[in-house]
């Protein structure tokens, strides 16, 4: 007897599913026990594990987003104490990819298990799609963290630094596992 015979999209999809638990659980790992102890006197603060959000497929239903986004968020909160506000901010994330996307890929020409990857698009793109994503998430996280506006220019530094940090650590993150196109 053979065994189950998979199609190939469906061989694909699970291949996209275990890569993305992988990538979930190696980037929590490394956000907790690494990145949570780096930093520059509390002016800069990486939060690589974003990178988990930003690279899920673009065919992924948007609720289907917006729980993972929310499990990702709920998930670092859990180690950081910081009672839903990583969550927060990642729902908020995952919006801001949702309207990034729809504004800027021609999702026709994409298939709908595409990961949004520096060799799957182009540099420029991506560094766009990665720069401005998370800057949207740092805002909305330091912003919920401090509530308050009494040391607003120490916000802002903080999200930017914050800000650049996170974009070298994932653009290096997406050079280490870069691969060409394949045409």
């Amino acid at each position: 007897m053979n065994g189950p015979s998979w199609n190939p999209k469906t061989r694909t999809m699970a291949k996209v599913f275990v890569y993305n638990a992988v990538r979930f659980i190696v980037l929590v790992i490394l956000q907790v026990f690494l990145f949570k102890n780096i930093g520059y006197y509390n002016l800069a603060t990486p939060f690589p594990y974003i990178l988990f959000i930003l690279l899920l497929p673009v065919g992924t239903p948007n609720f289907l987003v917006y729980c993972i986004a929310f499990c990702a968020g709920l998930t670092v909160d859990a180690f950081y104490d910081t009672l839903g506000v990583n969550a927060a901010a990642c729902v908020g994330l995952a919006w801001a990819r949702i309207i990034f996307i729809r504004i800027s890929l021609q999702t026709d020409h994409y298939e709908s298990f595409l990961t949004p990857l520096w060799g799957n698009v182009p540099f420029r793109w991506y560094f766009l799609y990665v720069s401005v994503l998370t800057l949207f998430h740092h805002t909305a996280l330091f912003m919920m963290e401090t509530f308050s506006f009494h040391q607003f220019h120490y916000t802002i530094i903080r999200i930017l630094l914050s800000c650049i940090f996170t974009v070298i650590i994932i653009l290096l993150f997406s050079l280490l596992f870069y691969r060409k196109k394949q045409r």
